[in-house]
């Protein structure tokens, strides 16, 4: 019973792949293949694997046999112009490196493709999963622990909450006097009274009088201490009420 090798020597898994790799050695152009010097280096790889005393698969030997007959063809001598009827007509005859070449083409794509594959191949192993764990027992505290992110408008509702909340009372006093308040005093009040109060305060809280312009002061003032990152804006869930609390140590 004949025994059938899968024969890989010197990292060559066929001829076509000891071919591929005397073609780019030799910097040799695949669609111009001097077969007489491919021959005679692919010779040489036989040799050596005898010298060797390495077991040669039979398709080693039988593209060796397609090289030389390769060769006799192309040391033949090229049919000369024959003319037809008064015309010149040259008689085309195939390149006897054809077949090898376009076989040589289709299997360097196939080593190129299987090249790619391989490294997506060892990047998809850096990569490591894991069933899902329960994690029903943490939820709670995650709940409790989550703040989401505040932003404009979610500051902008909470405004129009505090102005239906007020309804902006008229003071008891018919005649007010009008006092301009700069913003910046408004922002070192917020944070003098957030530092002294040690903890958060409801968005509310900091508006403490029904005054239009003291509420709108305010409102631009905790607006200016957020870009500033100077405050801390804090809301549990969607809707609920935001807490602000200072990031400047005391």
């Amino acid at each position: 019973m004949q025994e059938h090798y899968s024969v890989k020597i010197d990292s060559f898994e066929g001829p076509l792949d000891l071919l591929l790799h005397l073609i780019n050695r030799l910097e040799i152009d695949i669609y111009d293949i001097p077969v007489a010097e491919i021959t005679e280096q692919y010779l040489l790889y036989i040799h050596a694997m005898k010298e060797l005393q390495l077991d040669i698969a039979s398709e080693y030997l039988v593209m060796a046999a397609t090289l030389l007959a390769i060769k006799s063809k192309m040391l033949l001598p090229k049919q000369e112009e024959e003319l037809v009827e008064g015309e010149m007509e040259i008689e085309y005859e195939e390149d006897p490196r054809e077949e090898l070449m376009m076989r040589l083409i289709e299997y360097r794509k196939y080593k190129e493709a299987a090249e790619d594959l391989k490294v997506l191949e060892e990047e998809r192993s850096q990569l490591f999963t894991k069933p899902p764990s329960d994690l029903s027992e943490f939820a709670k505290d995650v709940n409790m622990d989550r703040s989401l992110d505040v932003n404009l408008y979610d500051m902008l509702s909470a405004f129009q909450k505090l102005l239906r909340r007020k309804k902006l009372q008229k003071p008891l006093s018919t005649r007010i006097a009008r006092q301009e308040i700069p913003i910046e005093r408004r922002m070192e009040e917020i944070i003098s009274e957030l530092k002294g109060f040690k903890g958060r305060k409801k968005f509310s809280e900091l508006f403490p009088y029904h005054d239009k312009n003291h509420v709108v002061v305010t409102f631009l003032a905790i607006l200016e201490l957020m870009k500033n990152n100077l405050i801390l804006i804090e809301q549990q869930n969607n809707f609920s009420d935001i807490f602000i609390s200072s990031l400047e140590r005391s």
